[in-house]
Formats: structure tokens, C-alpha cells, sequence
């Protein structure tokens, strides 16, 4: 081992497709990354200035955005870059980077959304108390300790990871640095990191995973037994079916690419499950909840509506100054 030359780039290969499809794949991933953009930059922009959404549900759709944003522009930056210029090379640190920083996202939007089910349980199963139990103190607990895991959850695979010893080959078989296809690039051992990705990711998948399922199971059998009005049915329902459809979005590629074991798994198979769970959502999830959200469609459309007559004064004033 000691005659063996470390590794200090790797060469990401990316989505391998016919060199005819590379323009094709630019743009559409450059829409789909500009429209999770602007998507979830308004509903943050909402969120903020709009006074009748400063309530839990929408602080934590907030928080949602945001890890949105940061989570699509660890990946899909280079990811274009590869589709115009060929095979990217990155460094080792960059390479350990972009890994901290992708599971401590991904990690902390699974948990955050476990977070949302549960602002949703006590504010339909239990009204009366929601104020007292989700205080300002306690969403902004909450909130932080699910950054907070998912930092130390990354944290834990970039030391890991940064344990292991790289001589060659330095092709990883993905669009970015992720965790398996890197460790099997190692020449010493990587049967630990494997382990520690199939348990702590996937108990960091299924835990959250399973306290939502069974959160919307009260949920939904509250209503039926308790709540007798239909309109009040439906509007809870509404909310609800909007982060379920999240959670599927998010959970289930996740699951099929962290909790089988890893070393059964297909390259191509953990590059669609990634691009799922790591593009798709980030661009639905702020569609998912404008469409389906009466209170974010009204507050969005008197932000823009404010914002045109601004606009038609600026130029009446300029009419009248000329």
C-alpha cells in the first residue's frame, strides 16, 4: 500500500447517452433546475413577506425551500457542465464536499418532512393545544434539530469516507460524489462504509418514513370518526395529500436506492432513483404546494399583483417627469 499513489481528482462520467441526446439533456435539466429556482425562491419570498403565512405549517414549507435550493445546486451545476463539456474532473476535497453536503441536505429534508407530519397531527388531531405545543420555541427546535442531524448524519460518511485509501481507478459512475459509487473506487476495505450507509441512511429513510405513514393514518381515521363536517374534511385533507405526495416523491427512490444492499445494486438504477428524489422533487414540491394551497395562491397573487401596479406607476411617473 505504501508504493500506491493516492488519487487527488476523480472523473465523473454522468449520464452516459448518445452524444445527439447531450444538448437535449442540457436543457431540459437547466429548465427543471431554474424552475425549482424560481419556484421555491417565491415561495420563500412569500413565506416571508406575506403576514397571514407566518403560521408552522408555512415556516417549515420554508425551511423546505430552502434545503430545495441548496439540494438541487450541489448536483445539477456540474451535472450541465458534463453534458457541454464531457467528463468533469473534480478534486478529492471537492469530491468529499459535494458528499458532506448532498446527505446532510437530503437527510435533513427527509426529517424535516417527518417534522411537517407531525405540525399537521396536532394541529388536526389536537386544535385546541396546537398554539401551546407548536410555539414559535418549538418550530424553531424542531427545525434546527433536523439540520442539525443531518449535518452530524454527512458528517459521519465524509470522515468515513475520507478514511478509506484511493489508487486508482478514479472514474466514478455517477453525475456527482455519492457515497457508493465513490467507496467502490477505495483499495483497502469499504465493507464498513457500505454497512453504515445501508443502516444509518436507511433508519434515517424508514424512521421518518414509517412516523409519517403512521401519522396520516390517525390523521385520516380522525377525520372520518371525529370530524363531521364536510367542508372541514376537506380542507384537512387538502394539506395532507400535499405532503404525502412530497414524501412518496421523496421517500420511495431513497428507499430503493440506500436500504437494499449496496452491493447488489445498479449504477444506472442509483443514478434514476438519485435524479428523482434530487431533481424531481425539488421542482414539484413548490407546484405541488401552490396548486393544491388556496392561502399560497392568493398571497401569491398579491405579491404579484402589487408588484404590476409598482411597475404601471414607475411609468406613469416617468410619463409625467418627460
Amino acid at each position: 500500500m505504501d508504493n500506491q499513489t493516492e488519487v487527488s481528482k476523480f472523473i465523473l462520467l454522468g449520464l452516459s447517452s448518445p452524444q445527439g441526446l447531450q444538448q437535449f439533456l442540457f436543457m431540459l435539466f437547466s429548465l427543471l433546475y431554474l424552475s425549482s429556482l424560481l419556484g421555491n425562491v417565491a415561495i420563500v419570498t412569500v413565506v416571508i413577506c406575506e403576514p397571514r403565512l407566518r403560521i408552522p405549517m408555512y415556516y417549515f414549507l420554508c425551511n423546505l425551500s430552502c434545503l430545495d435550493i441548496f439540494y438541487s445546486t450541489v448536483t445539477i451545476p456540474k451535472m450541465l457542465a458534463g453534458f457541454l463539456w464531457g467528463h468533469q474532473g473534480i478534486s478529492y476535497t471537492g469530491c468529499l464536499s459535494q458528499l458532506h453536503f448532498f446527505h446532510f441536505l437530503g437527510s435533513s429534508e427527509a426529517l424535516l418532512l417527518a417534522v411537517m407530519a407531525y405540525d399537521r397531527f396536532v394541529a388536526i388531531c389536537h386544535p385546541l393545544h396546537y398554539s401551546l405545543i407548536m410555539s414559535p420555541r418549538a418550530c424553531l427546535l424542531l427545525a434546527a434539530a433536523a439540520w442539525a442531524t443531518g449535518f452530524l448524519h454527512a458528517l459521519m460518511h465524509t470522515v468515513m469516507t475520507s478514511r478509506l485509501h484511493f489508487c486508482g481507478p478514479s472514474h466514478i459512475h455517477h453525475f456527482f460524489c455519492d457515497i457508493k459509487p465513490l467507496v467502490r473506487l477505495a483499495c483497502n476495505s469499504n465493507q464498513l462504509n457500505l454497512h453504515l450507509l445501508s443502516i444509518v441512511t436507511g433508519s434515517i429513510v424508514i424512521g421518518p418514513f414509517v412516523f409519517t405513514l403512521f401519522s396520516y393514518l390517525y390523521i385520516f381515521s380522525f377525520l372520518r370518526l371525529k370530524v363531521q363536517s364536510r367542508e372541514g374534511r376537506r380542507k384537512s385533507f387538502s394539506t395532507c395529500i400535499s405532503h404525502l405526495t412530497v414524501v412518496a416523491l421523496l421517500y420511495v427512490p431513497a428507499v430503493f436506492n440506500y436500504v437494499p444492499p449496496s452491493s447488489g445494486s445498479s449504477p444506472r438504477r442509483d443514478m434514476i432513483a438519485t435524479l428523482m428524489y434530487n431533481v424531481v422533487t425539488s421542482v414539484l414540491n413548490p407546484l405541488i404546494y401552490t396548486l393544491r394551497n388556496a392561502e399560497v395562491k392568493r398571497a401569491l397573487k398579491r405579491r404579484l399583483f402589487s408588484r404590476q401596479l409598482l411597475v404601471q406607476k414607475m411609468f406613469c411617473l416617468a410619463a409625467c417627469v418627460g
